[in-house]
This record gives structure tokens, C-alpha cells and sequence, in this order.
């Protein structure tokens, strides 16, 4: 394979996995966060490092953000941080897409308080 012309994902390329992902999850859990809207950066914030008491900017690969808190109208956000999820990448074996999925399930399952069995049977269902 010619690996010349092959560029690493663009923080596009990661919005467009998302998006395929979080449609791809179960309706029922979609559905908790009342639509989403994906920001993918290269990295944390200050602030979010500060907040989250991180030591490295790899240390964190998604956030689930809901402004206005669980109101109805409130606006969800799922950070998506492309550098530490490449990194992850770099170093397991699994598929991009898998790690964005994965990532989205874990953001908003933590957020909604579901166990990690919940969470393991919902990436089931998606993969």
C-alpha cells in the first residue's frame, strides 16, 4: 500500500465519525440526550484540564457538556479531543470508528448514570 498520500484523520474526519456513530446507537439512548451537537478539537482546554484535574492533554478523549443542565431545550455537546484519540489509536488494535463509538457511549452513559454493563450491552447492540 502507498502511504504517501494518506493524511491523518482531519478534526472533520472525526465529526463525520460521530455522526455515523451516534446514529448507528440504539434509539432508546440517542434518544437521553435530545439531540447532540459534536465539537471536535485537538485538545482540552486549559480550563477542562484545570477542572478535571488532568496532567496531560492525552489524559481525556471525549466530554459530555450539557448547557442548561437536563432542562428541556438544554443544548448537549460532546467534546471529541482528535490527538488523544489517535494516540489511543496508534497504541490498541481496534478501529477508529470503533474508539468513537466507544468514546460517545462511555460520554453519555457516564452522564446518565448507566453502569458499565449497561454500557458494554449498548456498544453490543451498535457493534
Amino acid at each position: 500500500m502507498d502511504w504517501t498520500p494518506i493524511a491523518a484523520p482531519s478534526l472533520a474526519d472525526i465529526e463525520g465519525l460521530a455522526h455515523t456513530a451516534f446514529a448507528d446507537l440504539p434509539r432508546e439512548f440517542r434518544n437521553l440526550t435530545g439531540g447532540v451537537t459534536f465539537m471536535v478539537r485537538d485538545f482540552p482546554d486549559e480550563e477542562t484540564m484545570r477542572v478535571m484535574g488532568l496532567e496531560s492533554e492525552f489524559d481525556i478523549l471525549g466530554l459530555f457538556h450539557q448547557e442548561g443542565g437536563r432542562a428541556y431545550g438544554a443544548a448537549t455537546l460532546i467534546f471529541l479531543y482528535r490527538r488523544p484519540i489517535l494516540d489511543y489509536w496508534a497504541e490498541h488494535e481496534d478501529a477508529l470508528g470503533d474508539i468513537v463509538r466507544h468514546v460517545l457511549i462511555h460520554e453519555i452513559g457516564h452522564h446518565f448514570g448507566l453502569s458499565d454493563a449497561d454500557m458494554e450491552a449498548i456498544e453490543g447492540e451498535a457493534g
